[in-house]
């Protein structure tokens, strides 16, 4: 016996009845599932990749940048130090949903050459831009 109603359950469900009791059909709300879910989506890839700056290559570097031939969730920088004063640099990934991560710190003395990699989380949908910074 249900102690707030009175009556017994019998695990049987009444169909339709007041308008509170009346059930979506099981394709409508599967549609609003599907809609709400791809709403949800949207947002976070459109503000991940709407606030991406252009690459810059800092003066005195030139630099060639790109993706791991086997891991794309690897991206490197090789510079090499053009200029008359030594300089540092770094890659810096970044990494759709996962964080954005920097590489490891390169100091070139003038005509040097050098490489900095980093690596991108794999919950993430991996590299999005390459940047190179001082």
């Amino acid at each position: 016996m249900n102690l707030f109603t009175g009556t017994l359950f019998t695990g049987a469900r009444s169909e339709g009845g007041t308008a509170t009791g009346k059930r979506r059909p099981r394709p409508a709300l599967r549609a609003l599932a599907a809609v709400s879910t791809a709403a949800a989506l949207a947002v976070p890839v459109t503000a991940a990749t709407a606030t991406a700056a252009p690459a810059v290559i800092p003066p005195g570097l030139s630099c060639s940048t790109g993706k791991h031939a086997i891991d794309e969730y690897t991206g490197f920088a090789l510079c090499r130090n053009n200029g008359s004063q030594t300089q540092t640099f770094w890659v810096h990934l970044v990494c759709g949903w996962a964080p954005d991560v920097d590489g490891n710190r390169v100091t070139l003395r003038p005509g040097e050459s050098g490489q900095s990699t980093a690596h991108c989380g794999k919950i993430g949908t991996g590299i999005g831009e390459i940047h190179v910074r001082p």
